[in-house]
């Protein structure tokens, strides 16, 4: 049986190799398939040698957490999951009572600040002139001294002529306990004038010190620019900020998640209210194999697809930057390699990848969307 299963494949064969035109259509299928092959290798060096390429791919964005900078009662909320928001829209309004009360009792300070900045101007200028009345007082009393002592020139003059005579007897006693009388009086009233000009210089050293005291209160400052008025100035400001921080506003524009306020809920400040996701300024953290690293480098220009849209439209980016460690580097429990049981696992270093703004605009985006990376590493 063999060897008639031999022969008649030997016939065959030989009937093959008989048949030209069987023979030229080989010849030519085996020509197809070399040119195919060299296509394909052409297209290879061409197109995909040194392209690295990747569909553990997400599209991320930096979310902004709505909180509030002080503790209110909620009364309005003007925004709801998935609406799309501007920057500056209005998200929560709080209770302004209390801010309205505190912004009132501020003005009232600043006027009660600048009110008592005018009294201590004035306060100054009366002070001065009280000084300058002193120093008038002093002047006079010394003129009376100097009225006084004259008198008690004269009459002790008198007294010592009258003395002096006594002996001889030309003056009577009557008349000599009279001038001793009057110079006494004139004595006590020189005294009693001393004492005047002390007391006056005493009084205008005091309303020297006072008048100093109150020019220091205003002294190189004005209305705009003295310590009370710009505290009170400064309480005023932060009322006013408070006033402005029951209304909570965007502050990027972008998507509303995550919302957990209700009107009538009393927050506290920093409490998270709700996210917007950004529609703008995505990007996209691409987790390449660590075998495929060696030839990624900043800039090289990259080219995405995304799941929600397929093939049909391509997105263009550039590298950006390479994470620190793998994300089992920065694992809640990281592995434990050092066991007797243990199997290697490739590891994934996530690559930032930087999308054009126009084409998410054209076709926009949303946060955590898989996307299929390939990076040109032939730059």
């Amino acid at each position: 049986m063999a060897d008639m299963a031999t022969t008649e494949l030997a016939a065959d064969t030989g009937k093959d190799i008989g048949n030209p035109k069987r023979a030229r259509a080989l010849r030519v299928l085996g020509g197809v398939v070399v040119i195919a092959a060299l296509l394909a290798g052409l297209y290879w060096a061409i197109f995909s040698r040194g392209r690295v390429e990747t569909d553990n791919a997400y599209v991320g964005g930096d979310t902004a957490l709505v909180t509030p900078q002080l503790a209110g009662t909620v009364t309005e909320v003007r925004a709801g999951g998935t609406q799309a928001v501007n920057a500056g829209d209005v998200l929560v309004v709080l209770d302004d009572a209390d801010a309205r009360i505190a912004v009132a009792q501020a003005e009232a300070a600043l006027a009660q600040a600048r009110q008592r900045y005018g009294q201590a101007g004035a306060m100054a200028d009366a002070a001065s002139a009280r000084a300058a009345g002193r120093t008038a007082e002093i002047a006079s009393a010394r003129s009376r001294l100097i009225e006084v002592e004259a008198l008690l020139a004269r009459v002790k003059g008198e007294f010592d002529r009258r003395q002096t005579l006594a002996g001889s007897g030309a003056v009577s006693n009557e008349e000599l306990g009279a001038a001793r009388a009057a110079l006494a009086a004139a004595m006590a009233t020189r005294d009693a004038a001393r004492t005047a000009v002390a007391a006056a210089q005493d009084t205008a050293r005091s309303a020297a010190g006072d008048a100093a005291a109150a020019a220091a209160m205003v002294r190189g400052t004005s209305i705009s620019t003295a310590p009370d008025i710009r505290a009170a100035e400064a309480a005023l400001a932060k009322a006013k900020l408070d006033l402005d921080r029951t209304v909570i506003k965007a502050p990027v524009a972008g998507i509303v998640t995550n919302r957990n306020v209700q009107i009538g809920q009393r927050v506290a400040g920093g409490a998270p209210l709700m996210a917007l996701v950004p529609t703008v300024g995505l990007f996209v953290d691409a987790n390449f194999k660590e075998s495929q690293l060696k030839t990624i480098r900043l800039g090289q220009t990259v080219e995405l697809e995304s799941d929600l849209y397929g093939g049909s439209v391509t997105y263009h980016g550039k590298v950006v930057g390479m994470a620190g460690g793998t994300g089992a580097a920065f694992a809640l429990i990281p592995a434990q390699n050092a066991t007797g049981n243990w199997v290697k696992v490739v590891q994934r270093l996530p690559v930032r990848i930087a999308l054009d703004a126009a084409e998410v605009k054209a076709h926009p985006l949303r946060v955590g969307l898989s996307m299929t990376a390939v990076i040109d590493t032939r730059q």
